[in-house]
């Protein structure tokens, strides 16, 4: 049998009807609106009425070390586990982020999992899918042109144009946009100012979309959205330029979860998609509580290493939400260590002992910070290649060991479920231990504070520095009396550090912040570290030029 691509895989499925997958949990037809045969949006209404068993979900917690070119599978592990869980008799759902079409279109291609672990239609879901991202980017660029057409038409607030902080955006890796000149053609076509884009996943209406409890609380978040300064050095919002309710009516349908399955019929909510590196990179607050409502085993994920997508995660999601999970999964695989342990990627497939546990330090810290900062129970999922030796797995379960975490192979890429019941298993005993959940910080403590305790204890720094600019903003914002909120670090997702060259557990580094600005609607302080944008460029082959359709419409290319 010849190899078959993810997409090829994806289309030789027979999936069932959404509303077979909606009553595999309870649903009936009245509480979903089909999308089609294979999709559908759930009412969060149903999150008001008590759960009829009166169970409490356990809540499964996906993650990695830090991602490489050589791959480390954590969509597909967290869609293969839900499987394997499945497999054995649990009630299960699984949580996951929509893909933005950016890196669907630049370098990652498809993000609905991969092989035989994968969710469908998996072309729907990585190109439009329920139209929730344009909705999303809508709402963010009406308030945008609001606020131009406010100082436009007058300026009643008296807003100083050189301090507008809404930016727009687009669900697209378009360099050209990062810093552009706009209103220019005479006073009747606007202010002429410096303006910018940001990628749709990491605009504050994505943030906030994906915090919100329901629209009401959606509401009241974009009312107290920070926009713009006046003259006199005080914030503007978007509930002072009256552009809440029409940019939740916006969201009407955008913020109902989207159900669908994977390859072996298991429900899956897939609702939002906030960049990890940028944002808090998890899905919906809704889409979870509502797996957790109707199962008794959830499977979500976070974006990128613990580092990024977990700590946010356990310190804003769960936070906000109340959610206290049961369970971590910490995804890798050898030729990623290895990676890590300098080898090029041409020679991952050879052995090589000293190079891999060179790279271990960097599994090893990210159990670290899961187990002994946040307490809670850790299984590493090593996803296993045919290059992968008796002696590398043996070196890496050894080194696990000594921190008291087991390690699992999972060949759910080539098997599906099947390859994922011994890491299942594992999961289910982690989830019946008690466990002793906490943050890494604590929200009553300075700005600065919060920032050194993230870089301290999750990512190994020595402490912070900051820019003269940074320093004056952190200042500003603790003056407005937003010092009391979670810190949300934009960092590179290639290393613990804020340098994307220092693979591995670097040592004798501190982070340097640029930048610090409030995200009031999702209710934390963004602080921009290294060389992060918030507007991706296109690779110099991007995977746009191989995805194709033909006359009947089918889609080839797409990973």
């Amino acid at each position: 049998m010849g190899f078959k691509s993810d997409i090829e895989i994806a289309q030789e499925a027979t999936p069932l009807h959404i509303r077979d997958i909606a009553a595999k949990v309870g649903l009936g037809e009245d509480d979903i609106e089909y999308y089609g045969k294979y999709k559908a949006k759930v009412d969060t209404n149903l999150l008001n009425t008590p759960r009829a068993d009166g169970k409490k979900a356990k809540l499964i917690l996906c993650t990695a070390i830090n991602p490489t070119p050589a791959g480390e599978g954590k969509t597909t592990t967290t869609v293969g586990v839900g499987d394997a869980l499945s497999r054995l008799g649990k009630k299960t759902i699984i949580a996951l982020r929509e893909p933005s079409l950016g890196p669907v279109f630049g370098v990652k291609g498809g993000a609905a999992g991969g092989g035989y672990a994968q969710v469908i239609p998996m072309e729907d879901i990585n190109l439009h899918f329920t139209g929730d991202f344009h909705a999303i980017g809508a709402a963010n660029n009406l308030l945008a042109a609001m606020v131009d057409n406010h100082i436009y038409q007058g300026n009643a607030l008296d807003i100083d144009p050189r301090r507008v902080v809404w930016r727009r955006c687009v669900d697209m890796n378009d360099r050209q946009l990062r810093n552009i000149v706009d209103g220019m053609g005479g006073k009747a076509n606007g202010y002429t100012r410096e303006d910018g884009f940001d990628i749709t996943v990491a605009s504050e209406v994505m943030a906030a979309f994906c915090l919100a409890s329901d629209i009401e609380d959606l509401k009241a978040r974009f009312a107290r959205t920070v926009v713009a300064y006046t003259r006199s050095g005080e914030p503007v919002t978007a509930g002072q330029i009256n552009a809440q309710g029409a940019m939740a009516a916006l969201l009407k349908d955008a913020i109902k979860p989207n159900l669908v399955q994977t390859l072996e019929g298991t429900p899956a909510f897939i609702h939002g998609g906030p960049f990890a590196n940028i944002a808090h990179g998890c899905n919906s607050v809704s889409a979870t509580k509502m797996a957790m409502h109707f199962a008794d085993y959830v499977v979500t994920e976070a974006g990128f290493g613990a580092d990024l997508g977990a700590e946010k995660f356990l310190d804003i999601k769960c936070r906000y939400a109340g959610l206290k999970p049961d369970a971590v999964i910490i995804v890798a695989t050898i030729k990623a260590l290895k990676y890590n342990g300098g080898v090029p990627k041409a020679e991952l497939g050879t052995e090589n002992l000293e190079a891999l546990e060179k790279g271990l330090p960097n599994l090893l810290k990210h159990v670290e910070n899961i187990t002994q900062v946040y307490g809670l129970p850790a299984v590493v999922a090593l996803n296993r290649f045919v290059a992968d030796t008796d002696a590398e797995i043996e070196l890496v379960t050894r080194k696990c060991a000594e921190l008291g975490v087991n390690v699992k192979l999972s060949e759910v890429w080539a098997k599906g479920g099947e390859g994922g019941i011994e890491l299942a298993e594992e999961v289910i005993k982690l989830c019946d231990q008690e466990n002793d959940f906490r943050f890494a910080y604590e929200t009553d403590l300075p700005i600065r504070d919060k920032i050194n305790a993230i870089a301290t204890k999750i990512y190994g720094a020595d402490g912070v520095d900051y820019l003269a600019k940074a320093e004056k903003e952190i200042d500003e914002l603790e003056k407005l009396g937003f010092g009391n909120l979670p810190v949300c670090m934009a960092k590179t997702q290639y290393s613990l550090s804020d340098d994307p060259t220092k693979l591995g557990r670097p040592e004798g580094f501190r982070i340097l912040i640029r930048q610090a600005q409030v995200s009031a609607s999702a209710g934390f302080i963004v602080c921009l570290t290294g060389d992060i944008l918030k507007m991706p460029g296109l690779p110099k082959v991007p995977a746009a030029e191989k995805i194709d359709v033909d006359a009947s419409g089918k889609i080839t290319g797409l990973f």
